[in-house]
Order: structure tokens, then C-alpha cells, then sequence
């Protein structure tokens, strides 16, 4: 999927939320809702939206079990997340090297003689 024209980055991932609760699950085999939550810095209702969207493309999974009689989420990057994720950040960063590149091409001081 791409996002305005721009090859290799994928629209569901791009927001910059899904992007950091995608990157955070990157990092673990699953982790508790409430560790995502904290660590995105967002209400409990914005990580279920994104979590459903994410869920929806096959990019994150969700398992509730308990812990003593409290009941818990735990959230995992899917393989395919983990794929779509990969190749949103090398798109990423190969659209900062063409931009870099194209900048300094365009305004780069004239010669001067």
C-alpha cells in the first residue's frame, strides 16, 4: 500500500500512532495493553481503535486471559506486521535520501567565478 504516491510506505502504518505502537511491538513478543498505552501516551479507547485497524490488516493480534481474576490484553506484531512494518521504515528511509539528495541538487549555492 502506498500513501499519496510515494512507493514502499504503507497507509495503515503511517500514522504516526499506528507507526509508534507498531515500532513499540516491534521490539517484544507481546506486550500488555497497558504498557502500550503508557508508552504511546494515549487513552485506552485510541489504542483499541488502533488496534482493531491494525488487527483488521493483519498486522497485530490481540489475546485476553487473566491475570488472578483481572482481565488482561496483550498485543503482538503479526509476521506480516512485522514485514509491513520493515518496509515502511526503508521506505522511509529511502524517501530522506532522495529528498536529501534532490535538496542538495536544487540549493546547493551557484558557482561562483
Amino acid at each position: 500500500m502506498s500513501d499519496r504516491g510515494l512507493p514502499g510506505l504503507d497507509e495503515v502504518i503511517h500514522h504516526p500512532t499506528r507507526l509508534t505502537l507498531t515500532a513499540f511491538l516491534s521490539g517484544c513478543a507481546e506486550a500488555e495493553f497497558g504498557a502500550v498505552r503508557d508508552y504511546c501516551q494515549v487513552s485506552d479507547a485510541s489504542v483499541s481503535r488502533i488496534t482493531s485497524a491494525l488487527e483488521a490488516a493483519g498486522y497485530v493480534q490481540a489475546r485476553k486471559g487473566y491475570v488472578g481474576k483481572r482481565p488482561r490484553t496483550w498485543l503482538a506484531l503479526t509476521p506480516a506486521g512485522r514485514e509491513a512494518l520493515s518496509r515502511h521504515l526503508a521506505a522511509l528511509q529511502d524517501l530522506a535520501a532522495s529528498a536529501s539528495q534532490a535538496g542538495m541538487r536544487i540549493c546547493a549555492p551557484p558557482d561562483r567565478d
